[in-house]
């Protein structure tokens, strides 16, 4: 069937029409303000200049593998795939993935200072004409001359390009068959002779292989008439004026991003591993049926994609598309596919041409999605958030902009990261997330631990400290059975939040913002689970609060006299820059956390892992343990005040052999059956709530801190040796110091005595109420160091 696509505007308007077989599904005819070539044929099913349903561009992508392995059977699964920047670089890695091909390479146009160009071929017709050849490894195109290359762009023209690329790969490693895969072919008769000749010439086999062919009409004018339209109407603006939020989002550093430096197929499994590891983060970002069309950057391409079918699995409303090089002509006129269009500089700042955006909207849709917009980080720049930069003419049409940057595929950051994960053992389970676990928002933290619900792990407190005491086991080896304190209790926690949460707020934005000043600008938060967890969340809203950046924000366990989950440090360390990460905790009490992090930080990096920074950061640092704190008061923190009700209903971690085993993350508890008593959110709101009225008096108090002598000097620590002594008690972790740890002993341990500095402080109004509950003596001691301190009872 022949089928008529001419029926347009630049029909109309210039006389141009497109016919042939099925083109009507596959291109639609537009201009560009280009003096080598005036038309552009917009693809309906690629994604580049129109939003695409992304199962679309899946399925036009496999008829295209399809069609090439009924051209070369078997011998597809050994398949070198070449993509062309940039326009088909997500179509090549599609093609190659459905091929099952052996490896995917798609052409560049961005210099690698530490690539090695190892070929290059022109595109005469093109806005950027050099294509460079960038692979990791030299011998990627070095296979036998029996394996074949399949060469993927989006249309074929003349052949011209597709033979001058041919030509360049035969020059560096000579290959007997190379076919040519293109959603449409619009070569004319002469063409077909062309490449047919040049096959010839070089002495191999060129097949040619489409979805659709078909033949362009042009008057002879069209160039001249084209250029002399009035420059088009960009970068639209709206009323309101959308917003701009940055996610961090993981990628593990051995995993290439896409094709430009070259893709194995062992890489696939852990792409779309980290794929769904990237986008189970995004949950919750987007409002329930808010429309969102994910925009890559240029040659970017396969990755958005994917994203966004993992968003319509979501069942988010998403579409894909990406950013281009190519100026084409922007009329808002029906029948045109090109009704809107947005211009800014290069985000990379590598020469002074324009970048381009077309549509981002369904043409004439009215409609103003979100926009998902996935960079890698050479494009996440200062350019890229300037005025006139693509972020500001965004948000400054209505959009709302959510920015994913991920670490590029830099050849020699790949080649290491691939080493090191080869000596590492692979993490057996995936994160946790609510509602799957915990009640926290899925989006404000990934639990890094194995899921231990189904088993009965509690023992009576009694029992369990004499065992523990007795050496007969660990403490986390097993689990308290969970306190649940009284009403009267559950009203004064309710009252202590209400009277300390503008306290709270202000220690998380002290905290957070020497954070952001001292240690990275989008952290990746580490929270010691469970209690440092909450503080994790907190400041985690602070910086979305401040800087508009969601930053990752893992769950993890760290077990004194045990250290801190390996595998779940490789698991981090492999999707994040390891200078980015912070250890967060509630706050410090004599500071064993702090030296069991020092030391297990020691022993990761020696074992061969990634050189994480061991500076803790807390709440408050009675203990003096750390330059990263809020205060050094020993004030309350209520979220010391219950056990898992106000830590996402999760349980302290647990330890052992029987349950955990090589690969597996730490584990814990989901206490689903609390979900009534869950006072998590009422905590993390309540403190939320007052970060507007602080946020002066935080960046005041950080910026006095940043020139203050903050050097730990572990005066804590001494004072409970001291009281160690007083009380002649036999180990030193019997002493618990400071509101937070006398808490928690009063919870879920056996309790001796409770030791306060004043009588009657408000602050210990919870403590005195549980002490009188267990029977537990209340000392007033003058000289404490802490506010009050708790006694594990000796000899149980």
């Amino acid at each position: 069937m022949t089928a008529d696509t001419g029926r347009s505007w630049v029909a109309e308007a210039f006389g141009a029409t497109v016919t042939g077989d099925d083109v009507d599904a596959l291109v639609l005819l537009g201009l560009r303000r280009n003096p080598k070539r005036a038309h552009l044929l917009v693809s309906t099913v690629l994604g580049k200049h129109l939003p695409t349903p992304p199962a679309r561009v899946r399925e036009a992508a496999d008829a295209l593998g399809d069609a090439v392995v009924s051209v070369l059977g078997e011998g597809a699964r050994a398949a070198t795939v070449l993509g062309f920047a940039e326009t088909a670089t997500g179509l090549g890695h599609c093609v190659a993935e459905r091929m099952g091909a052996a490896r995917y390479l798609h052409s560049t146009r961005r210099a690698v200072a530490s690539a090695t160009v190892h070929g290059s071929f022109e595109e005469g017709h093109s806005h950027a004409t050099t294509h460079l050849l960038q692979p990791t490894d030299g011998e990627l195109l070095a296979t036998e001359p029996s394996v074949p290359v399949v060469l993927v762009d989006d249309e074929i023209s003349t052949g011209r390009t597709a033979v001058e690329a041919v030509e360049a790969v035969h020059g560096l490693d000579p290959h007997d068959r190379y076919v040519v895969a293109s959603l449409v072919d619009m070569r004319s008769g002469n063409h077909h002779a062309e490449c047919a000749a040049a096959a010839a010439r070089i002495g191999v086999v060129i097949d040619f292989v489409a979805l659709a062919t078909g033949t362009v009409s042009l008057p002879d004018d069209l160039t001249d008439r084209v250029c002399a339209l009035a420059p088009a109407d960009l970068n639209p603006t709206a009323d309101v004026p959308g917003t701009v939020e940055f996610v961090s989002a993981p990628w593990p550093a051995a995993v290439p991003d896409g094709g430009r430096h070259g893709f194995l197929a062992a890489d696939t499994a852990g792409f779309h591993r980290a794929v769904d590891d990237l986008t189970d983060g995004l949950r919750g970002v987007f409002a329930d049926g808010e429309p969102v069309t994910v925009v890559g950057h240029e040659e970017l391409m396969y990755l958005p994609l994917c994203i966004a079918e993992r968003l319509v699995r979501q069942g988010v409303q998403a579409s894909f598309q990406t950013t281009s090089r190519s100026p084409a002509h922007v009329v808002d006129e029906d029948g045109y596919p090109l009704r809107r269009g947005f211009s800014f500089p290069s985000p990379e700042g590598v020469d002074d041409a324009r970048r381009f955006l077309y549509n981002v909207a369904a043409p004439g849709s009215g409609t103003t999605p979100a926009v998902l917009l996935v960079l890698d980080d050479p494009a996440d720049t200062d350019a890229l958030r300037a005025d006139g930069g693509l972020l500001d003419v965004l948000s400054a049409a209505g959009h709302r902009v959510v920015v994913v940057t991920i670490p590029s595929s830099d050849p020699a950051r790949l080649t290491v990261a691939r080493a090191r994960q080869g000596s590492r053992l692979a993490p057996v389970g995936d994160p946790l997330r609510s509602p799957d676990f915990g009640s926290y928002a899925p989006d404000e933290v990934a639990w890094l631990l194995k899921d231990l619900s189904e088993f009965s792990l509690e023992g009576d407190v009694v029992e369990r400290e004499r065992r523990i005491q007795a050496g007969l086991s660990h403490y986390a080896e097993s689990l308290p059975v969970e306190f649940q304190p009284g009403a009267e209790y559950l009203e004064l926690f309710d009252a202590s939040l209400a009277e300390s949460a503008r306290r709270l707020a202000l220690a998380v934005g002290t905290v957070t913002e020497l954070i952001l000043t001292e240690r990275s600008s989008n952290p990746t938060l580490v929270s010691l689970a469970r209690a440092g967890t909450p503080i994790g969340v907190l400041i985690g809203r602070w910086i979305r609060f401040t800087r508009s950046i969601a930053p990752a924000h893992y769950g993890v366990s760290i077990v004194r006299g045990r250290g801190i989950d390996a595998v779940a440090l490789d698991y981090i360390a492999a999707r994040h820059d390891p200078d980015s990460v912070v250890f967060v905790d509630g706050w410090t009490g004599k500071g064993a956390i702090a030296r069991e992090l020092t030391a297990a930080l020691d022993e990761y990096a020696a074992a061969g892992g990634a050189r994480l920074n061991d500076e803790l950061a807390v709440l408050a640092d009675p203990g003096s343990c750390t330059r990263l704190f809020g205060t050094r008061d020993d004030f309350l923190i209520a979220s010391a005040c219950l056990n898992s009700t106000v830590s996402g209903l999760v349980s302290r971690t647990v330890l052992n052999d029987e349950l955990i085993g090589p690969g597996d993350f730490h584990g814990a508890k989901f206490y689903r059956d609390l979900a009534p008593f869950d006072a998590s959110s009422r905590f993390l709101d309540a403190v939320t709530a007052a970060f507007a009225s602080v946020a002066d008096d935080a960046v005041a108090e950080a910026v006095r801190l940043r020139t203050a002598d903050r050097t730990p000097h572990w005066d804590g620590w001494a004072s409970v040796e001291a009281m160690q002594n007083r009380y002649e008690l036999s180990s030193i972790n019997f002493v618990k110091p400071g509101i937070g740890e006398t808490t928690r002993v009063l919870l879920r341990r056996v309790p001796w005595r409770i030791l306060v500095r004043e009588p009657d402080l408000p602050e210990h109004e919870h403590i005195r109420m549980l002490a009188a509950e267990r029977g537990v003596p209340v000392d007033v001691v003058p000289d404490l160091a802490y506010s009050c301190v708790g006694l594990i009872k000796e000899n149980v």
